[in-house]
Formats: C-alpha cells, sequence, structure tokens
C-alpha cells in the first residue's frame, strides 16, 4: 500500500462492533446533555460554551492526527467532543441566529453528501477500514462533525419542531436503523447467494445507521433529562450525563485493555490505497 498525499499509518479508527454501536449511542446522548448541562444548568451560556468545547475539541483533534494507530481514549473523546461541538453549531443557528430547523436540516444535507462525494472523488473508497492516511482521517473526521449536526437539527425537528416528542422520535430513528440493518442484512445474503461483492453494500449501510444514531441518541438524551411537562423522564443534564460518561469510560477501558475493536493489519488490506504509478515508482 502507498500512501502517496499523506504519511501512511495503521488503520485510526475502531472495528465495526456491537461494541461501536453502544458507544457511539452514549457519545451522541451525551453531545445532547452535555451540551444542555453546560449551557443551562452551569450557566456557561451558549457562546461561552461554544468556545470552551471548540478549544478542547481543536486539542484533542491534533492529539489524534498525531497518533499513527488507533488508540481507544483518544478516538472515544473526540468522538464525544464532537458530538457537544455538532450539538452546540446547531443550537448556535437555532437560537442565536434564528436559522429554521429545517433549514439547518437541509443544509446539513447537503454539506454531508458534499463531504462524501469530495471524500470518494479523492480517495475512491467511504470505507472506514481505509483510515490510513491524514487526508482520509480528515474526511472521516469532517464527514463525523457534519453527521452530528445534522442529527441534532432532525432530531430536534422532529420532537419539538414537528411536535412528535422525545419518545416518539426515539422510536421512529430506532425504527429507521433496525430498517436499514434489516435492508444491509438481507441484500448481503442476497449478494451472498449470487458471489457478488458486497463492500458497497456494508459502506452505505454503516454510514447510513451513523447518521440514524445521533438523533437518535439526542432522543434519548432529551426523553431522559427533560421534565415530565416537555415529555421527558426528569432525570435532567447532570444526572443523565453522569450516567452515560461512567458507561463511555467503563467500555472504553474495557476495549483498551482486551483490543476487541482493533482493526488488524490485514483488514486494512482489504481497501488498499491506489497503486503508486510507474512515476512514483521510480522515484520510490
Amino acid at each position: 500500500m502507498n500512501a502517496s498525499p499523506a504519511r501512511r499509518m495503521l488503520n485510526k479508527v475502531p472495528e465495526i462492533t456491537v461494541y461501536f454501536w453502544i458507544i457511539k449511542v452514549l457519545c451522541t446522548t451525551i453531545g445532547e446533555t452535555a451540551a444542555d448541562y453546560l449551557n443551562e444548568t452551569l450557566h456557561f451560556g451558549l457562546t461561552n460554551t461554544s468556545l470552551v468545547m471548540s478549544g478542547l475539541l481543536a486539542v484533542v483533534m491534533a492529539v489524534q492526527f498525531r497518533k499513527k494507530k488507533y488508540v481507544p481514549s483518544v478516538y472515544w473523546l473526540a468522538v464525544v467532543l464532537l458530538s457537544v461541538v455538532g450539538t452546540l453549531i446547531t443550537d448556535n443557528l437555532t437560537d442565536r441566529l434564528g436559522v429554521p430547523l429545517t433549514t439547518s436540516t437541509l443544509v446539513f444535507s447537503v454539506l454531508l453528501l458534499a463531504t462524501f462525494a469530495g471524500w470518494y472523488a479523492a480517495e475512491k473508497t467511504l470505507s472506514v477500514h481505509s483510515i490510513l492516511t491524514t487526508r482520509r482521517e480528515a474526511f472521516y473526521w469532517l464527514t463525523i462533525l457534519f453527521t452530528f449536526a445534522l442529527g441534532t437539527a432532525a432530531g430536534d425537528l422532529s420532537a419539538e419542531k414537528w411536535g412528535l416528542g422525545y419518545l416518539t422520535s426515539l422510536l421512529i430513528f430506532a425504527g429507521l436503523i433496525a430498517a436499514v440493518a434489516a435492508g444491509h442484512y438481507g441484500l448481503r445474503a442476497l449478494l451472498a447467494s449470487g458471489h457478488r461483492h458486497q463492500s458497497t453494500n456494508a459502506v452505505a449501510g454503516f454510514w447510513l445507521a451513523y447518521i440514524l444514531t445521533r438523533p437518535l441518541g439526542a432522543s434519548i438524551g432529551d426523553f431522559l433529562s427533560q421534565p415530565g411537562s416537555a415529555g421527558g423522564l426528569g432525570l435532567g443534564t447532570t444526572a443523565t450525563s453522569a450516567l452515560f460518561l461512567a458507561a463511555i469510560l467503563a467500555l472504553v477501558a474495557y476495549l483498551t485493555l482486551t483490543r476487541k475493536d482493533v482493526i488488524g493489519a490485514e483488514a486494512g488490506a482489504a481497501d488498499a490505497l491506489p497503486a503508486p504509478d510507474a512515476g512514483q515508482a521510480e522515484a520510490a
């Protein structure tokens, strides 16, 4: 494999296991409740919260990009902070600038599609099993940021703007994820019976589920933390954030010790980087 425009490294993201999806949902929930906790409970205000969390994200992302392999604690801290910052981006657009949720949902959808298009045009793959260069990693994290911002807007749009409520929104997004999973495994079985290639189905299924887990997590967070008068269980942002953060820490510690989510070197080879042309080979 040749990492022509960037340095070569081990895969920078975890294997997609059940642990991945559990922590992902926990992180998205934290993104919703932690933003509300800092902004409202601690009275930081939206501007101060946005500045502080963006600064922390910048520091953690700098550390993440300097790593040459997947490190669970750094990776998942980056995901948590991206979840918080993605939530704050949407909150700033809605609360401070008065941008309608329908507009922000549409804009972030377009930005996400544009990022996918740019990523594929540059790298010819959207697989998370091939995050082996700095450029691919940059596309990966930008994609994740837009999924969080989009998910926040879509979740608030369904639960609040459309008046469906947090529990109903939770069930809707959970149902959509179940439909994506059923479609993925059904198509995989069909392709396997015909001995056809399955990677495109897997990549599309992963990113659809990834996008949908953000509004799912936001709906879970709001349902648990918001008062009963607003359709929630009234646990509050403090208790909800602490509970989910403790769960994340426990799972990340477990994965750090067991390395159950580390992609082997042979896994990254499945989506090998484009081979160098003759000129590059001679230069090498």
